[in-house]
């Protein structure tokens, strides 16, 4: 059974820092590529960031410079280091991984406040 696990979320001041994990069981990250969304209340889901399996990244326009995805494939994890929070960054951010199927995760809530 294939399951995705978001951890790291929080509740910071604009400014801060986050850092959010992905970490995959029944699946190896090594053969996805592997996304982060966010959805804020009322609004459509945006692609933040994307990792391939030869760790090219790509970002949204509104994290770039800001957000850092990475992975650690010995653990099955993928990242999301997020810097310099605004409180336009306050929504559920899951990973998901597209293996052939795409698997989504649960989500984490991350609030920035002013």
């Amino acid at each position: 059974q294939v399951q995705l696990v978001e951890s790291g979320g929080g509740s910071v001041q604009a400014g801060g820092s986050l850092k959010l994990s992905c970490a995959a069981s029944g699946l190896s990250f090594s053969s996805c590529i592997v996304y982060w969304y966010r959805q804020a209340p009322g609004k459509e889901r945006e692609s933040v960031s994307f990792i391939k399996n030869d760790g090219t990244a790509t970002y949204a326009d509104s994290v770039k410079g800001r957000f850092t995805i990475s992975r650690d494939n010995a653990k099955n994890t993928i990242y999301l280091q997020m810097s310099s929070l605004k409180t336009e960054d306050t929504a559920v951010y899951r990973c998901a991984a597209a293996c052939g199927l795409v698997y989504w995760g649960q989500g984490t809530q991350v609030t920035v406040s002013s």
